[in-house]
């Protein structure tokens, strides 16, 4: 899909108010469920290759293989063709020593991609090792001469910027879509630390479209990564910065493996038109800083982050009470201990998903907080007297 039949697209889901949607992707059947569900565009970045073999977005960024040559080889096999005449974006890693810049281009342009998106970007990068590339002319003015080439060839534009300064500089070349990286994803935990890293997103958030609108920038806003992944956040962030027309998500949507809930989850992306405030995250941002009753607190924040790591400790930290006072309180008031009425609590989770839905055990397994099956599976046939797959098989 052309450059400009791809902006045109864009900008008439802006004008009729709806938010845009992008999804990091490296696989056919995620692409596919992204685009039956509704999303308006397709990255495909290295970090999507890594995630769906199970490894972290971080392997992106390590030295395990030529970045360009492995989203060449996925999204040319996987991507193009059951994406036909819908937008994709090339992640390029402009600081590749051995790329030939006008041949990547002519092959994206021939290809059939509609454009490109700085990815992976060393706005990510901090620290000695930082200094060291910019020291070997590494650095992000790379990324910014590889977009401005990008655009004289004619592709759709996205450019990643993590702060004001790159902001700026990528302003200057109007990229079709600025898109604020938050850095990678942090997970679904709440807790004390991701309070901080949603304070200081903002923050940043705030910052950039205070610079572009001082520029007059023409570029769409987006957002990406960071500790947003639940819709009532993304929605928080649209009615805070009326600059925001979009979210670009990745892991937010493939941890979920079922084709039905993922197209379910990016209808709601795009679509929900309003949000009830009872997000945990969003509650607190607004100003609900001491929860009176702790244990309700506890129970809450259980039963809307069953499915990532819980901790007692973190709990703790962000009531300001000691973990062992919590743990004493929480068991005094329940009747069990906080470990057993979480392992209950996702135990029967998970005996919801198998009565409602066809997903696989290791599929809701690691819905409900269980990564390793093994682990699930001797846990469940303790409490349960029975696997997993024997109670599902007389049970269910």
């Amino acid at each position: 899909m052309k450059r400009e039949v791809v902006l045109k697209k864009l900008r008439r889901q802006i004008y009729e108010e709806k938010y845009l949607l992008g999804v990091a992707t490296a696989t056919g059947m995620s692409a596919a469920n992204a685009k039956n569900g509704g999303a308006d565009i397709i990255l495909a970045l290295n970090s999507g290759k890594f995630r769906q073999m199970g490894r972290s977005s971080l392997g992106g960024y390590l030295p395990f293989a030529n970045s360009n040559d492995l989203v060449r080889n996925f999204s040319t096999r996987e991507l193009l063709p059951i994406l036909e005449n819908f937008p994709v974006l090339f992640g390029v890693n402009a600081t590749d020593p051995l790329m030939n810049v006008k041949e990547l281009l002519r092959y994206i342009s021939e290809s059939g991609f509609s454009g490109v998106v700085n990815y992976p970007t060393v706005s990510l990068i901090d620290g000695q090792f930082r200094e060291a590339l910019e020291e070997n002319k590494i650095n992000f003015s790379q990324e910014i001469q590889f977009i401005a080439e990008a655009k004289k060839f004619g592709l759709f534009t996205m450019g990643f910027v993590t702060n004001n300064q790159e902001a700026e500089i990528m302003d200057q070349i109007r990229p079709d879509i600025l898109c604020i990286h938050l850095g990678l994803t942090e997970g679904g935990n709440l807790g004390a630390k991701k309070m901080r890293s949603f304070e200081t997103m903002l923050a940043t958030i705030q910052d950039i479209c205070t610079l572009l609108n001082s520029r007059k920038s023409t570029s769409i806003i987006m957002v990406y990564g960071g500790p947003i992944n639940d819709l009532t956040e993304v929605r928080y962030v649209y009615n805070k910065f009326s600059e925001i027309k979009g979210y670009i998500g990745g892991s937010t949507f493939e941890r979920i493996n079922s084709e039905q809930i993922l197209s379910s989850q990016i209808r709601s992306f795009k679509d929900a038109t309003h949000t009830q405030h009872n997000n945990l995250t969003i509650q607190i941002l607004e100003g609900i800083e001491k929860y009176y009753d702790y244990i309700d607190f506890v129970k809450k924040y259980i039963s809307e982050n069953y499915s990532t790591p819980i901790y007692i400790n973190e709990l703790a930290e962000f009531t300001n009470l000691s973990p062992s006072y919590l743990s004493d309180l929480f068991k005094k008031k329940i009747g069990v201990s906080f470990t057993e009425y979480l392992i209950k609590f996702r135990l029967n989770k998970a005996i919801e998903l198998m009565n409602s839905t066809d997903l696989k055990l290791v599929e809701i397994a690691n819905l409900v907080g269980y990564p390793d099956y093994a682990q699930f599976n001797k846990i469940f046939k303790k409490y349960m007297k029975k696997s997993p797959k024997k109670y599902k098989q007389t049970n269910i």
